[in-house]
């Protein structure tokens, strides 16, 4: 593993002066999603309980998008397995904040269902927060974020359909609201494990004056709070590798900078994989695993970095080797697991507040990972008969030990040089991506909650 240079971060601070009388200042105070959407998915010439779309025999060489199922996904992970022993979530919720919600959200769940011949998860629930307007057909923000919703929940349930899930919807996907929401979330207790797919940029919220700072300190309140009651926390780590979240956006400068809140020490943040699942040429829900390379295909990168808010927490001094702490220099570094989230080798999900355009479509980034950990965790709580609480102490107690470690690759994105995957953990897939025996481990080990 590498920084792309000490540089990058001397060039984050000789910008900020500037930066604080840009017009990018304003447009700071809202999260967005780390969703991408691909192709729509066509129904393949010859429909079979293995192949539904065509898509997910499409090869490899990049002409077209290829895809996975949820039955390629979970026998890449190692779920299978445990599924067979009837370890599917039962008894545990899985809560998802997002802003808006999905005006279809329960239909699009059951005709993701039928096509993939999964059973309806004991119940799902959509909370709109107080204040909340009627959905918005015509606003491109808010379909944005419908989208965003059908593919948590709908990949959430794909990994654990035997729990139970409650989307908490902001009012809208401001700041303040985005927190209402996770604060409701966490004070009314509603389940042990929370999946947030959004992001926006750290940089922008330490120059962002005193109502940026604000919004840092109230999340990590909130943050700490879940953790101590807890509960675990995944949040993508974002879709713009090492730049800037918010890089490409009128007014922003392009630099290297982190992505809150993944870049907070209270959440298990989650990285992206490009996955080759199949044979060696194309995918194929019958084939093998064959490899995973950091995500990085055009359409986005996997997230990762060091804070520039954040001190190096105490499961990451302990844990990780002098070499890579004196590359954090003192700072948290991040992810700390990692997922598949390549366009390129997409998950299908279904919408339905489309109009005429409405069907199940190819989905890739980071926003795919963190509900799919999210129920992975809803697996292990029901295998440890209790919940496992806070994570990174856990993970980094094993040192991703028993699951896949991913070496190849790297995050640059958008101009800004990234981290190169490297043995053990690394600054753009931290531990790797799971399978068995890291499921396992972890739902036996000790170590939740409690540290720095």
């Amino acid at each position: 593993m590498r920084i792309a240079d000490r540089q990058s971060l001397l060039a984050t601070a000789l910008v900020c002066a500037a930066w604080l009388s840009s017009p990018a200042a304003l447009a700071a105070g809202r999260v967005h999603s780390d969703a991408i959407r691909g192709d729509k998915a066509e129904l393949a010439t010859q429909p079979s309980t293995t192949a539904v779309f065509g898509c997910e025999t499409r090869a490899y060489d990049g002409a077209r998008l290829f895809c996975y199922g949820p039955g390629a996904i979970r026998t890449a992970y190692g779920v299978d397995p445990l599924l067979a022993q009837g370890f599917d979530g039962t008894g545990q919720t899985i809560v998802i904040i997002d802003a808006y919600g999905s005006p279809t959200l329960e239909a699009d769940l059951a005709a993701f269902d039928a096509v993939f011949g999964l059973p309806a998860p004991p119940s799902i629930q959509q909370i709109h927060m107080p204040g909340s307007t009627p959905f918005d057909f015509n606003d491109p923000n808010q379909l944005g974020w419908a989208e965003e919703t059908s593919l948590d929940v709908q990949w959430s349930h794909a990994i654990a359909p035997g729990a139970k899930i409650i989307v908490v919807a902001a009012v809208t996907n401001n700041d303040p609201d985005i927190l209402n929401a996770q604060n409701y979330a966490i004070q009314h207790r509603l389940g042990a494990i929370m999946s947030e797919s959004f992001g926006e940029s750290e940089f922008g919220l330490l120059n962002g004056g005193a109502a940026g700072l604000q919004t840092l300190a109230d999340n990590e309140r909130s943050l700490r709070e879940a953790r101590e009651r807890g509960m675990s926390v995944f949040v993508s780590a974002g879709d713009s590798g090492a730049a800037d979240p918010s890089a490409g956006t009128p007014g922003f400068p392009v630099l290297a900078s982190a992505s809150y809140p993944a870049s907070s020490p209270n959440v298990t943040s989650v990285g992206g994989t490009n996955l080759f699942f199949g044979s060696l040429a194309a995918a194929d829900p019958n084939g093998p695993y064959q490899t995973e390379a950091v995500w990085n295909d055009g359409f986005g990168a996997g997230g990762g970095g060091i804070s520039a808010t954040f001190a190096v927490p105490s499961y990451q001094t302990s844990h990780l080797p002098a070499a890579t702490l004196g590359v954090l220099g003192g700072h948290r570094g991040y992810p700390d697991v990692a997922y598949n989230a390549g366009v390129v080798g997409g998950v299908i999900a279904h919408l339905g507040f489309l109009g005429a355009a409405s069907g199940f479509y190819i989905f890739g980034g980071t926003s795919a990972g963190a509900p799919q950990w999210s129920g992975l965790t809803a697996i292990m709580n029901q295998m440890a008969r209790h919940p496992l609480g806070f994570m990174n102490n856990r993970l980094y107690s094993l040192a991703g030990v028993g699951g896949r470690d991913v070496t190849a690759g790297d995050n640059g994105f958008n101009g800004v040089t990234g981290f190169i995957a490297a043995p053990t953990w690394d600054l753009s897939t931290g531990w790797g991506t799971p399978n068995t025996p890291l499921l396992l481990s972890l739902s036996s080990s000790g170590g939740g909650g409690g540290g720095d």
